[in-house]
């Protein structure tokens, strides 16, 4: 199992809609609006890369309102 967080830029007054949006994705864990350089936070969870690649590539970056994604994978160093 994969676990990513995907960090998302929208277009101006666009993040609580993209949130929403982006939650109800199969794959997304959580998706929350925040501050600071981007403007949502999702966590999503896959059964391997290509299949995480896929829904950022077909789902995420589809959500109206996005105008960039930062893919970041959880990796576990214990």
């Amino acid at each position: 199992m994969v676990q990513a967080y995907i960090l998302i830029q929208t277009e101006v007054g666009r993040s609580a809609a993209v949130a929403r949006e982006i939650a109800g994705l199969p794959g997304i864990i959580t998706a929350e609006d925040v501050t600071g350089p981007y403007d949502v936070i999702a966590r999503a969870e896959a059964s391997d890369v290509d299949e995480l690649g896929r829904l950022v590539m077909a789902r995420v970056q589809h959500v109206e309102g996005i105008t960039r994604t930062l893919t970041c994978p959880v990796v576990r160093l214990r």
